[in-house]
């Protein structure tokens, strides 16, 4: 039971091995050393490694996931977090690298069949998966075109898409769908919009100077109305399919704690540490979705029954 406390504490509450020492020396009287705590967690590791690939493939034939990433720091250096998760999973994975070639090598966009929710970072639309892009970011980055460049058509967006957002809630709990005529009523609305912010964001015209090789330089507005015009249906996939949600906070959710144990422990010691705590944190994360104590879940494992949903 004390190793199960050492665990949850370390892992879940996020306190430094030399503050669980001195907590269990003023709790409970009992001297714990800093290697009877890594030990403990070295073992719920063991333990779950079986259940982290359970949770990877129960993800994996998931019909909507939501994928995220992040900075680690690792032996000093400058790593990256990977998690996967949807409303009852939830798989972290570290890595020395952020793009495809970390993404291969976990292993579940490259069998993923599912909609993948994210954020618009380009190497996720290298998996024929279907895709659906983060409305939250799209909002923030309306609002900030609107205050920057005063344009009207941003302001038009985000109406448009709380509109679509908003109806489409209503409609849940006893449809499953839209009406096809409302589809196109918003389809048309949306592009209607599009042209409107390409009206205001002319390409800069190039007199009198040479030719240079490569894309011409854009304003932002016009980077984000061809991203928008480009991605229509991903943009608005949430309106197409209920089962696909308005924006990717589940993934930033998930993702959010593990900056808080950057801010709190600091950077990981070992590329081994950084396994063990994904591993183990996942398994927690897991825990709590299904509603289940993660001290009670976490001394199953340690007893060698953990949970598996």
């Amino acid at each position: 039971h004390l190793k199960a406390i050492a665990v949850y504490l370390s892992q879940y509450q996020l306190l430094p091995y030399e503050r669980m020492s001195e907590l269990f020396s003023d709790l409970f009287n009992h001297q714990l050393s800093q290697a009877t705590l890594v030990n403990a967690n070295k073992r719920c590791y063991e333990i779950l490694e079986p259940v982290q690939e359970k949770i990877k493939e129960e993800i994996i034939v998931s019909p909507v996931v939501h994928f995220d990433e992040t900075g680690l720091h690792i032996n000093g250096k400058r790593e990256w977090l990977h998690v996967a998760s949807t409303k009852t999973f939830t798989f972290y994975a570290a890595h020395a690298k952020r793009g495809s070639e970390a993404t291969n090598e976990i292993g579940i966009l490259p069998k993923f069949q599912g909609t993948a929710v994210h954020d618009f970072w380009k190497p996720y639309f290298k998996y024929l998966c279907r895709h659906a892009l983060c409305n939250a970011h799209h909002l923030r980055d309306l609002t900030g075109i609107l205050e920057q460049d005063k344009q009207d058509w941003p302001q038009d967006m985000i109406d448009l898409l709380c509109e679509i957002k908003k109806i489409v809630d209503e409609k849940k709990p006893v449809a499953n769908q839209l009406d096809p005529a409302q589809i196109k009523n918003f389809e048309e609305r949306y592009e209607q919009i599009i042209e409107k912010g390409l009206t205001e964001n002319p390409l800069p015209k190039l007199q009198n100077q040479p030719k240079k090789r490569g894309k011409k330089k854009q304003s932002k507005a016009k980077n984000f109305l061809d991203r928008l015009k480009k991605y229509r249906r991903q943009t608005l996939a949430f309106m197409y399919n209920f089962t696909v949600p308005f924006d990717n906070n589940q993934g930033e959710r998930d993702i959010r704690m593990m900056k808080v144990q950057q801010k709190i422990s600091g950077t990981f010691r070992s590329t081994q540490g950084a396994k063990t705590f994904c591993c183990i944190r996942g398994y927690i994360s897991t825990v709590r979705k299904n509603s289940v104590s993660v001290i009670n879940a976490i001394e199953a494992a340690l007893k060698g029954n953990p949970f598996i949903p």
